[in-house]
Parts: C-alpha cells; sequence; structure tokens
C-alpha cells in the first residue's frame, strides 16, 4: 500500500513534465478556433465546447480523432477541415494552449 501512495505521489507530481505541447506556439495557432471557441476558450453559443482549461491529452486525443476521422456526427465535418493541415506537433501545442487557459 506504501508504495501505491509513493507511486501515486511521484505520478502527481510529474504529469505537468509529461506535458508535450509548446503553449506559446499553441496561442499562434489558436487564431483559426477562436470564431467558434471564443478569444479566451470560452464560448458565447453553447453548441461549441469552451476549450479553456480542458485537459490536455483530452484535448490532443480529440483534435487527432478529429483529423484521423475517428469522429462523427455534431460538427465533426468542420473540425476535421480546420485540423486537417495540423501537424502533430501543431496539435500539441494547442492542446497545451487552451490546457493552460483559467477555465
Amino acid at each position: 500500500m506504501k508504495r501505491i501512495i509513493i507511486l501515486a505521489g511521484v505520478l502527481m507530481f510529474s504529469l505537468p513534465v509529461l506535458a508535450k505541447g509548446d503553449a506559446a506556439a499553441g496561442e499562434q495557432k489558436a487564431a483559426m478556433c477562436v470564431a467558434c471557441h471564443g478569444a479566451a476558450g470560452k464560448v458565447s453559443v453553447p453548441l461549441y465546447p469552451n476549450l479553456a482549461g480542458q485537459n490536455e491529452a483530452y484535448l490532443e486525443h480529440s483534435l487527432q480523432a478529429y483529423k484521423k476521422g475517428g469522429r462523427s456526427g455534431g460538427q465533426a465535418e468542420i473540425m476535421k477541415a480546420y485540423v486537417s493541415g495540423l501537424s502533430d506537433e501543431d496539435i500539441s501545442n494547442l492542446a497545451a494552449y487552451y490546457a493552460a487557459m483559467k477555465p
């Protein structure tokens, strides 16, 4: 049991180190997101999700799924068009940028 607690503590303090995106670079790419997701990652139209403060890994996974066609329905085709030209690094950077924002 003691080992589990120690491992959990190590992981908790290591998670920021595991984040691989560059939030500053993501800010440069975020201009295309503003129309739907708002300038501060907070929407005024409830049709679109807020991105500010979302989990970085979740955001990265979601953007990759849109890019690869792993999501369907709703705004999936629109999102696919937006992310199709992004590199994996761009996606990581965007995820880092929105995750770093205050929700």
